[in-house]
């Protein structure tokens, strides 16, 4: 009989393609899966539940709560008109407090003081307990016999469905460091992993950096499967030319960026060291929250000919872009352990493109490219030393060519194909639980 599995992810499910891997991998394998995400409003187009031609279900749980949304404008609308103040606020609470003896009218006041001081974050707080519930409405729903939790955020749903409801393996899933990471700042993600921790039957990290420090911190070494991708036949793929998309001039290098447009990728210093690029044009490839302050000094600076930005793509046509690229960023800030430890899977997506690199000194990443020779490391806090990486590679065709090429070698060890033995591995191990 084949097994069943239930798979929690905290997106949309549009562009994940660590989970798209192993949801692939375990349905060619024989397992049922079924990957419960969050739909987004938003886009119409997205399906809530949708076969995926890779042999898995995906089920999208609703992220709107009308009645919440109302209210949360209502309570604006109020508090514009009687323009509160915070000692107005602290008056109407204390008086009604005082005036108000029984505990049950205590909640309802509690409950006012955050809807009058933290309308928006109530609002939050409701919405995601709204989706969380939903997800452990469908993760019981059927009889799962393994519930598989990707990182921190879905782990209260793996929880409940696979330890306090019902008795069923539980998979750790960790894509990121969740204690040290940019806007994770508060304690309470280290209080959390730690309790969810204990319950667990295995914890999956995606380098062996990343494991040590689980090891350090909680006192066991988790199992670990590399986020590389599957690998790429140039032969078998449709090239999007970037020149004609974006108006290059054709004898212009592209010098391309494809990841998250967020703090800490160091994409301010990679703006600020193309004025010092001898040749080419730098090309943005994905979006996020930095974007509209990078277009914006891009403007500042005059770049708007060398610097050209694009949305992101989806997962799976991602690699027809990157054929473009003459080399590849991925320079990211030491800004917490969780991106000084990364293996970062656009690092692999440039080398199965045949891309070289401009990398950052960060332990898995130098590791990769100064072994296998595929392009150079740099102080990625250092636009003169990413400018100096990019002369080199623009005015040495010959060591170009050479680490090109080293692509093409590295490619048989840096896959998908490889790493998903030790997947599939680690739940057939679990299957005797």
């Amino acid at each position: 009989m084949k097994k069943k599995v239930c798979m929690f992810v905290w997106n949309h499910f549009t562009n994940d393609a660590r989970v798209l891997r192993e949801c692939s991998a375990l349905a060619e394998a024989g397992y049922t899966v079924d990957l419960i995400a969050i739909h987004d409003h938003k886009n119409p187009t997205l399906p809530r539940r949708e076969m995926r031609p890779e042999g898995f279900t995906v089920i999208r749980v609703k992220n709107e709560l009308k009645g919440l949304s109302l209210l949360s404008g209502a309570v604006k609308r109020v508090t514009a008109i009687v323009k509160f103040n915070l000692f107005t606020k602290l008056g109407v609470i204390i008086a009604a407090a005082a005036f108000i003896r029984y505990m049950p009218f205590l909640a309802m006041l509690f409950f006012l003081l955050i809807l009058l001081f933290f309308p928006r974050k109530l609002r939050t707080l409701y919405l995601r307990t709204y989706i969380l519930m939903q997800m452990v409405v469908f993760g019981l729903a059927k009889h799962y016999d393994i519930v598989h939790s990707n990182d921190l955020n879905t782990m209260p749903q793996g929880f409940l469905c696979a330890r306090l409801f019902r008795r069923r393996v539980f998979i750790y899933d960790s894509h990121e460091v969740q204690t040290s990471r940019t806007g994770y700042n508060s304690r309470i993600y280290g209080i959390a992993e730690r309790f969810f921790i204990k319950h667990i039957d295995v914890m999956i990290m995606e380098n062996h950096t990343r494991a040590k420090y689980i090891e350090d911190l909680y006192g066991f070494y988790p199992r670990v499967v590399h986020n590389y991708p599957v690998t790429y036949k140039r032969a078998e793929s449709h090239k999007v030319d970037l020149y004609e998309v974006l108006d290059i001039p054709r004898g212009e290098p592209i010098l391309l960026y494809q990841g998250g447009i967020q703090t800490g990728r160091g994409l301010d210093k990679l703006i600020l060291a193309t004025p010092k690029f001898e040749r080419g044009v730098v090309v943005l490839i994905g979006d996020g929250k930095l974007k509209p302050e990078l277009m914006e000094m891009v403007k500042s600076m005059n770049l708007e000919d060398r610097v050209r930005f694009m949305p992101k793509v989806p997962v799976e046509e991602l690699l027809n872009y990157t054929r473009n690229a003459y080399l590849g960023f991925q320079i990211l800030n030491n800004v917490c352990f969780n991106h000084y430890s990364a293996s970062s899977n656009k690092l692999f997506e440039y080398i199965m493109s045949s891309v070289p690199v401009v990398a950052c000194s960060f332990p898995e990443i130098q590791k990769v490219v100064e072994q296998e020779n595929i392009g150079v490391c740099v102080d990625s806090h250092n636009p003169e030393s990413i400018a100096e990486a990019v002369n080199y590679l623009l005015n040495h065709p010959e060591d170009y060519q050479l680490k090109k090429a080293n692509c093409s070698y590295a490619k048989a060890k840096y896959n998908w194909e490889n790493e998903k033995k030790l997947f599939l591995e680690i739940h057939s191990q679990l299957e005797a639980i």
